[in-house]
């Protein structure tokens, strides 16, 4: 009597099927694009005869954000071809640090690199800096020595930004702004990127103790498009510079900054009261016409709201730890 189609399905269920185990990547390569279809098909060749001289797994993250023109048609078209390259699509441009923060909480491999999709990136450099990062490091970030863009529009901007970047943050690079970077995976869990923040990782993440190396990459000319950067862009890094300066320095203790400026307005408007009240008493002048008057009373109430949003913030940064739990240091091995 033939057995019916349910007795079957029962039976085979019980008999262990052969899996095939996924291969986890070593390496993921995070790629924002934002309207560079004609770079793509180079991009992707590129990056794949670059990553083919690796012995290990990898793959390719490429985050498309908000794209207009046919970047998307054709990444799909890579993604159904090549199991290795993956393609995260934003509803609307985003920008390149969201670009890198969606990468970053996709990928899977231990190491992560990034590089722009522009193609004056070398992928070429990316095996180079993985046996840079051997060596101990846990960041290698690329400098672009020979950089190939218009003097005064893109790297004048870009040389007084890394020094000013470089001297705020006391990690010293030449290069803030090239996107072609290796980093360790534990590097980036604890990160969490806003505004332009992605170019800061490397001074964000020397909180923790890492290792910093910089290395000269190769750097080529635009061959399609138009940059995405352009002169307004150095406004938003200083100002993000400043919230990286407070992040760094007093993140974990807002007191001891707006305290301080706090304190010492209000001894400086404590000067100025008691210079004014002998004044009044000994010398009799009027002070009703003087403006010195009016700048004590300021710098006191001043001083009580400085302080005011130091105790404000103490409870915020308590706040932010304690409910997510999130430590306070960072771990570089344990011992038995």
């Amino acid at each position: 009597m033939p057995r019916l189609a349910s007795q079957q399905n029962e039976t085979d269920s019980l008999i262990p099927q052969a899996t095939v185990p996924e291969i986890v990547p070593y390496l993921s390569v995070v790629v924002p694009i934002y309207n560079e279809a004609e770079s793509i098909p180079a991009l992707y060749q590129n990056l794949t005869t670059s990553l083919a001289t690796l012995t290990q797994p990898y793959e390719i993250i490429a985050i498309d954000d908000g794209s207009k023109d046919q970047s998307f048609t054709l990444l799909s078209a890579i993604a159904l071809t090549d199991q290795r390259f993956r393609v995260i699509r934003f509803r609307r441009n985003f920008g390149q640090t969201a670009a890198f923060a969606a990468g970053f909480a996709r990928a899977r491999g231990e190491i992560i690199a990034t590089l722009d999709a522009d193609l004056q990136n070398d992928p070429a450099d990316i095996p180079l800096m993985l046996d840079k990062l051997a060596e101990g490091y846990d960041v290698v970030s690329g400098w672009r020595s020979e950089r190939q863009d218009e003097f005064l529009k893109r790297r004048l901007p870009s040389m007084i930004a890394n020094r000013l970047i470089s001297w705020a943050t006391g990690v010293y690079l030449h290069d803030y702004g090239c996107s072609l970077k290796v980093y360790r995976t534990e590097v980036l869990q604890n990160i969490r990127l806003y505004g332009e923040l992605h170019r800061f990782i490397p001074a964000i993440a020397s909180w923790q103790g890492v290792e910093v190396a910089e290395m000269s990459v190769r750097h080529h000319a635009r061959q399609f498009g138009t940059s995405k950067y352009g002169l307004n862009r150095t406004v938003r890094v200083i100002l993000d510079l400043l919230t990286v300066r407070f992040l760094l320095s007093y993140a974990t203790r807002p007191m001891q900054i707006f305290g301080l400026f706090g304190l010492g307005s209000m001894l400086l408007g404590i000067l100025i009261n008691i210079y004014l009240v002998g004044l009044k008493f000994i010398a009799g002048e009027q002070l009703s016409t003087r403006p010195l008057l009016w700048l004590g009373i300021l710098l006191l109430i001043l001083g009580v709201q400085f302080i005011s949003i130091g105790l404000i913030g103490e409870l915020v940064v308590r706040t932010y730890y304690e409910t997510q739990q999130k430590p306070i240091y960072a771990i570089r091995e344990e011992l038995n």
